[in-house]
């Protein structure tokens, strides 16, 4: 790309993106060239503190022998010659080279990068703030249900006088109706084991990171009928189960569980 020197200047006058310190280095060039030049310094001979290849020094050789005009071949660097013509050209640099760095731009990558979405957020506020949220709706439930309904303490325990049925808290009542199945060895020892066993290898059995149920149907599946079947003993052992912990209708005989 051929420039000359007015419009080298008109660059350094208008192109305000160009850094200072690049000015300053341009303005020092000219006031080298304009002072060899005076001196009558040769144009052949490059100085030592040159930076332009020699590729380039050669090339501008050969287009002042020929008349033609010089390009450099590095499309990163702009480069500047005239054709020979008599004394030095317009745009002489420092040693009576043609060629003029303006800027040295970096090329970039031609294909463009864009960060994907990803499907996640930092805990603290996203995760934190709801199980707070949540913590204080459930103490607020627990406030007023044990403000509504009345559960009173009972007599002190009888051990000469055992009650009948004889029946578990809620949350382990699911064992006891096993018992009433099964082996003691496999209703509280096999089963529950499975049970935990399957829950611990869960994890490790499906290891997709999708939180959405529909991504997860086995899984959510396994841990569904889990739920189930633990519920459907938890409540046949609470209503279903009369003296003598016998199978019994509820709307037939009552109630023996006490809440």
């Amino acid at each position: 790309m051929a420039v000359s020197r007015d419009l080298y200047e008109r660059v350094d006058d208008t192109m305000t993106e160009i850094p200072e310190h690049l000015l300053k280095r341009a303005q020092e060039a000219r006031d080298k060239a304009a002072a060899a030049a005076g001196a009558g310094a040769s144009s052949e001979t490059p100085s030592e503190d040159s930076r332009i290849p020699q590729h380039l020094l050669d090339r501008t050789r050969a287009a002042r022998a020929g008349g033609a005009v010089a390009v450099a071949e590095k499309p990163d660097v702009l480069v500047a010659s005239v054709p020979a013509s008599g004394g030095l050209p317009l745009a002489a640099g420092p040693g009576g080279h043609t060629q003029r760095l303006l800027t040295v731009v970096k090329s970039g990558s031609i294909q463009d990068v864009k960060a994907l979405p990803v499907d996640k957020v930092h805990t603290w506020p996203h995760l934190l703030a709801i199980e707070f949220v949540a913590s204080l709706a459930c103490t607020a439930f627990l406030f007023i249900f044990s403000w509504v309904v009345n559960a009173p303490l009972l007599q002190a325990a009888n051990f000469n006088q055992t009650p009948n049925p004889s029946k578990a808290p809620w949350y382990f009542l699911g064992l006891q109706e096993l018992l009433t199945m099964f082996h003691p060895m496999i209703a509280g020892v096999t089963l529950p084991g499975i049970g935990l066993v399957a829950l611990i290898l869960a994890a490790y059995m499906d290891k997709n990171p999708s939180n959405k149920p529909e991504d997860r149907k086995f899984m959510t599946s396994l841990m569904t009928v889990h739920l189930m079947f633990w519920a459907v003993l938890v409540i046949i052992g609470s209503f279903f189960r009369g003296p003598g912990f016998n199978f019994t209708f509820p709307w037939r005989d009552g109630i023996f569980f006490e809440f």
